[in-house]
């Protein structure tokens, strides 16, 4: 897992070309102020998920785990904490993978956390269990979602 800021992600785009087209999206756009939902940039190759969700506690919130994407949750507003445990180390799944959503689930504990500010990011790869919208009250953020 990755946590940067929208100024300093530059360094990763040898890794993730594909983060210059998320990021001037987001650079272009009011997405705080946007409507939540989907928003298509390049199809299913390239997307966000602009959202407004109430944060929950660490111990209410489940890890995901994607195979297909790389999530980079971008916050708006508000302190998100992202909860984080390697792939391998997954002892228990709540959910299995299923193909369609892109998603698997587990109430394994994080092993370690890390929290966001407005203009931070998180880049999170398939082998990053992570267990976003941890806090409390409402936040905005959004996650980009880039195909692998």
């Amino acid at each position: 897992m990755i946590v940067t800021t929208l100024n300093d992600y530059g360094r990763y785009l040898g890794v993730v070309p594909e983060l210059k087209v998320l990021v001037d999206y987001v650079k272009g756009h009011d997405l705080l102020h946007a409507e939540v939902g989907r928003i298509e940039i390049d199809g299913d190759k390239l997307f966000i998920n602009n959202a407004c969700p109430e944060c929950v506690s660490a111990e209410d919130q489940l890890l995901e785990m994607h195979r297909d994407y790389i999530d980079v949750h971008i916050l708006f507003e508000g302190e998100e904490t992202i909860g984080w445990k390697a792939l391998t180390d997954i002892e228990h799944y709540t959910q299995d993978y299923e193909k369609e959503a892109d998603c698997a689930f587990s109430d394994d504990a994080p092993t370690a956390f890390v929290k966001l500010q407005p203009g931070q990011m998180c880049i999170a790869w398939p082998e990053d269990a992570h267990a976003p919208v941890i806090g409390k009250g409402k936040i905005r953020k959004m996650v980009g979602k880039i195909k692998i």
